[in-house]
């Protein structure tokens, strides 16, 4: 490995930064989409989902729970479990000077995966296509490691 494979000169590491910044600003976004689910999901404006909120505020009330919120929540969890392996595999897979044509093809699946897993998620699409974008996205990586493991090894 040498510090070339990490220049905008390479294309897998040029292609791979592009997905990168997709999946990560898709990831930093689900923030804001929780915030504004919340407000709109509450019935009044003076619900708080934190207790000590409550202090802060007189007359709101706590709630433990909004299905709708927690759905966000749980799709942007998934993400933050998904995405981040996905860029620190996807640095030391670029590092094994891999293919273009395989590296873009499975950076591209990954992305494409992560956007269908988010919209399937929070527009409660049926089952199986949530679970059908995870796979997809999983195995990316478990082949990513696969890849570094045998590079490195052998």
């Amino acid at each position: 490995m040498t510090l070339k494979h990490f220049m905008l000169s390479n294309p897998v590491f040029q292609i791979f930064l592009g997905h990168c910044a997709l999946v990560l600003l898709k990831t930093s976004l689900m923030s804001i989409v929780t915030v504004l689910v919340f407000y709109a999901s509450t019935p009044q404006k003076k619900v708080l989902k934190i207790k000590s909120d409550k202090d802060h505020e007189e007359k709101s009330q706590t709630i433990t729970e909004y299905s709708q919120v927690e759905r966000v929540r749980r799709c942007h969890r998934n993400d933050l479990e998904n995405v981040l392996p996905f860029v620190l595999l996807g640095l030391m897979y670029v590092a094994t000077n891999p293919d273009l044509t395989t590296a873009a093809f499975i950076f591209r699946i990954f992305t494409i995966s992560r956007f269908i897993h988010t919209f399937v998620y929070l527009l409660t699409l049926p089952q199986p296509l949530r679970a059908v974008a995870f796979v997809v996205g999983f195995f990316i990586n478990i082949y990513m490691t696969w890849y570094i493991i045998t590079a490195a090894l052998f």
